[in-house]
């Protein structure tokens, strides 16, 4: 049977995490759509295309926030008890530190699950509707980082494709094929094509050049099957940013970079995070417990939501700049993506060692 302090525990902190973040999707909310209305008329993309989009990337915000929302919504659940000294008859009534930090945990096991939840099961195919909806709306094709179009490497094969389709079907394809010596063999261009599930890709209006010792030779092909490892899923990965995917859907776009030996760091670190971002929530728990025990050495509640903010924004930036910093000086990506929670995890059991001291 469940304590009743931790029952109680659990219901002021649920209610305040959820305040926290329904405030933090709100103002997030604002702000996306804000950032929308310099799209609103393009390509018939209008104010509620722009409106469904925001409310579509609203899961992989909870996961963004989930958190910096436990970090403030417990902060303040135990501040408020530490001011009508509920804290303090706890502490008198027996309860150890390590009781009180394990009851904490028991009720931050409710968060990791949904964070997990969220950023495996729902954000990422919201993310990528969203996309396909924000692209079909605007009448656009996937960016490219390149004038050329899209350039991928498939084996011996380096593929340029010009556009990529919402519905991930393929706008002139340029297909370079290299025997074992490197030497160029073919260059097959094809008007369009469309992902056949049991083929592979179906080209369409392809014109076939091939090299050999005797010339060059050309072809006319009404239509080709080319098989492939790409998928539409590889290629979604274009709309999709690699913290918004899914542990599955890096793993298996990072195997396809190994394949074809091209650089994974991003999308590793990108995994590591993804595995870890989920427990990061009993780190922001651990990390406000010493606040409840400060009621008398530090202000009142709103100075320490205040500092409570600060630290899950700090907590926020430092997760981004160990990831670009990873990828920039090519660290360990499992470094580069733990750094920050063993960070707020050391800064959590060094406060909470001070506060006991004192």
């Amino acid at each position: 049977m469940i304590p009743v302090y931790i029952r109680y525990l659990s219901r002021e902190i649920y209610a305040a995490v959820a305040l926290v973040l329904l405030a933090f999707l709100g103002l997030f909310a604002f702000f996306d759509l804000v950032n929308e209305l310099d799209d609103i008329g393009k390509g018939g993309y209008m104010l509620h295309h722009a409106a469904i989009y925001v409310a579509m990337i609203m899961p992989g915000r909870v996961y963004e926030l989930m958190p910096i929302a436990v970090l403030i919504g417990t902060l303040y659940a135990l501040t408020t008890l530490a001011r009508h000294s509920e804290i303090t008859v706890l502490r008198a009534s027996g309860l150890s530190t390590r009781r009180l930090l394990s009851a904490l945990l028991a009720v931050g096991g409710v968060f990791v699950v949904l964070t997990f939840i969220f950023g495996e099961y729902l954000a990422p195919p919201a993310e990528r509707a969203a996309q396909q909806w924000r692209l079909a709306a605007t009448r656009s094709m996937v960016s490219q980082e390149l004038r050329t179009g899209l350039w991928v490497r498939d084996g011996r094969r380096f593929v340029n494709v010009t556009s990529v389709l919402p519905d991930t079907s393929l706008q002139g394809v340029r297909i370079y094929e290299f025997d074992e010596r490197s030497a160029l063999v073919s260059i097959s261009e094809a008007e369009s094509g469309a992902y056949d599930g049991k083929d592979g890709w179906r080209l369409r209006k392809i014109a076939q050049t091939r090299f050999s010792d005797g010339g060059t030779s050309t072809i006319s092909l009404p239509e080709m099957v080319w098989k492939s490892e790409l998928t539409p899923e590889v290629l979604s990965v274009l709309m999709v940013v690699p913290e918004r995917m899914s542990v599955s859907t890096l793993y298996s776009y990072i195997h396809h970079l190994r394949e074809n030996n091209q650089k994974t760091t991003r999308y590793e670190i990108a995994l590591w995070k993804k595995l870890a971002y989920p427990f990061a929530a009993f780190v922001m728990m651990g990390l406000a417990l010493p606040f409840g025990y400060m009621q008398t050495r530090m202000g009142g509640v709103s100075l320490k939501v205040f500092s409570g903010i600060m630290m899950g924004v700090g907590f926020h930036l430092l997760n981004g700049l160990f990831s670009n910093l990873g990828v920039i000086n090519g660290w360990i990506p499992a470094v580069a993506a733990l750094t920050p929670s063993v960070t707020f995890f050391l800064a959590a059991a060094f406060m909470m060692w001070w506060v006991e001291r004192r």
